[in-house]
């Protein structure tokens, strides 16, 4: 019991960090711009912070390929930190090639799958032809993926502190429920 009561302590932490979450996420909906601009800092700072591991790793491993990814990961960082303006510009291009590329992998699973007799497989390719669409028309109109990655950081940032809320309610219901 006294564990319990001390885990929800320390989750309170959480509520308010949730909070602001959901808060972060519903701002990201009505300033898209700022949340392009913040998408592109955090990608900006994730190469960095992930090419000094990889550096850490090649000092400890001695791999070849460690270092170089290391270093790539550095110079990344720093290209896309020191341009912001070409980073927030590129995001929807980028976007809108990761979303082609699946798109044409699940084209080729699809073709694969009914090809094989599988019935699910034209659901994958539906969706396949659906996303090469979805890519086309975001690379034919960037403010669309301007909106896309605004809407997407968004709802995960909504989704994830409703579920950190949800996940507290959860622990106090456990917490009552052992007295």
């Amino acid at each position: 019991m006294a564990e319990i009561k001390k885990d929800l302590k320390i989750r309170k932490g959480l509520v308010v960090s949730s909070i602001f979450m959901i808060i972060a996420g519903i701002l990201a909906w009505i300033f898209p711009d700022t949340a392009l601009l913040a998408a592109a800092i955090y990608l900006g700072v994730m190469f960095l912070i992930s090419g000094v591991g990889y550096l850490v790793d090649f000092y400890s491993l001695r791999s070849g390929w460690l270092l170089v990814t290391g270093i790539l990961d550095i110079i990344i960082g720093a290209v896309l930190m020191l341009n912001l303006g070409v980073t927030v510009a590129s995001l929807p291009v980028f976007l809108a090639v990761w979303i082609l590329c699946v798109a044409v992998m699940q084209v080729a699973f699809g073709v694969d799958a009914r090809s094989a007799g599988d019935p699910s497989g034209k659901w994958v390719l539906g969706s396949g032809l659906l996303g090469i669409l979805f890519g086309l028309w975001i690379l034919g109109s960037p403010v669309l993926g301007i909106f896309t990655v605004s809407t997407l950081v968004g709802f995960y940032l909504v989704l994830y502190g409703g579920l950190g809320i949800a996940e507290y309610r959860e622990m106090k219901k456990k917490a009552s429920a052992a007295v």
